[in-house]
């Protein structure tokens, strides 16, 4: 039985459709980055201040990534509210103040748009 804040199936279905295709395309982007030569040092970070999808590594260099799947690299862009901008930030303070590098290394916040038919498209210090 569901319970009343579960919302109608149909909702629910579109939901867990859509959480399938983020998690696919934050392996999509992940994969991507790793063949531009970044490390992936983390997956859907989530922190009570926020989430970040990847966390990526190249040299002393880390990007905080948000990933989009989306139909043109436009909508992916918009997708990033300053909402969402707010609480990546707030998530990758957290990350940084647990790592004993934290303080030397630097960072930046990128996103990648994953677009049917071609490959994933990185925005270096998008925000």
């Amino acid at each position: 039985m569901r319970g009343p804040e579960a919302g109608p199936p149909q909702a629910t279905e579109k939901r867990q459709r859509a959480e399938r295709r983020g998690h696919f395309a934050e392996y999509l982007a992940a994969a991507w980055l790793m063949a531009k030569g970044y490390r992936v040092l983390a997956m859907r970070y989530r922190t009570k201040r926020g989430e970040i999808d990847l966390i990526i590594r190249k040299g002393d260099l880390v990007a905080f990534v948000e990933v989009k799947a989306r139909r043109h690299e436009g909508a992916a862009l918009d997708a990033v509210s300053y909402g969402a901008q707010h609480r990546i930030r707030a998530a990758s303070e957290v990350w940084l103040s647990r790592r004993r590098d934290g303080g030397r290394l630097s960072y930046r916040y990128d996103v990648v748009a994953v677009l049917p038919g071609r490959l994933p498209r990185h925005f270096p210090d998008a925000f």
